[in-house]
């Protein structure tokens, strides 16, 4: 584990996390973290702990959408429109490339931080991740990550929480 932030993507998310005031620290890893697998075996936690964002799009409207769920979990795009009706307005939801993805987000694919994006995103937050006192979720680039409670994650992204499995 490195001393503090020093890409200047996770630079980026921990100037976002001290401007919520919780002292979030994100911390970057030597090995990769771009898997929940991965991260977990860097961080020593479950991989269920790991809060992995993932960005989808509106179909037809063609939104962002990140899905914040646990790494233990597989997101069921037939399903969460129907379960998060209200906060999709009625859109089903469909997979982003990776263009759409760095537009969006501003953030890579594996490093995506579930604050900070370009795009403010319609946000769902898989219940599991209430199960846990504190969780791991990525910021900004594949080897950093940041510790948090869920309901931190649920106040800071102002997220919809149901289930994504």
């Amino acid at each position: 584990m490195l001393d503090g932030p020093r890409s200047s993507s996770a630079q980026r998310v921990q100037a976002i996390l001290d401007g919520f005031g919780l002292g979030l620290r994100v911390v970057e890893f030597e090995q990769p973290t771009r898997t929940s697998a991965e991260a977990a075996e860097a961080i020593g936690c479950t991989v269920a702990q790991i809060a992995k964002s993932l960005i989808f799009r509106t179909v037809p409207g063609g939104r962002p959408v990140l899905v914040v769920a646990s790494g233990a979990n597989r997101v069921n795009e037939k399903a969460v429109p129907g379960r998060f009706k209200d906060a999709l307005g009625g859109e089903k939801i469909g997979r982003a490339d990776a263009d759409f993805v760095r537009a969006s987000t501003g953030f890579a694919i594996g490093g995506v931080a579930p604050v900070g994006h370009a795009v403010a995103p319609v946000v769902l937050i898989d219940a599991d991740l209430l199960r846990y006192d504190e969780i791991w979720a990525a910021a900004g680039t594949p080897n950093a990550v940041f510790r948090l409670m869920p309901a931190q994650l649920v106040e800071m992204t102002k997220g919809t929480v149901g289930p994504v499995a």
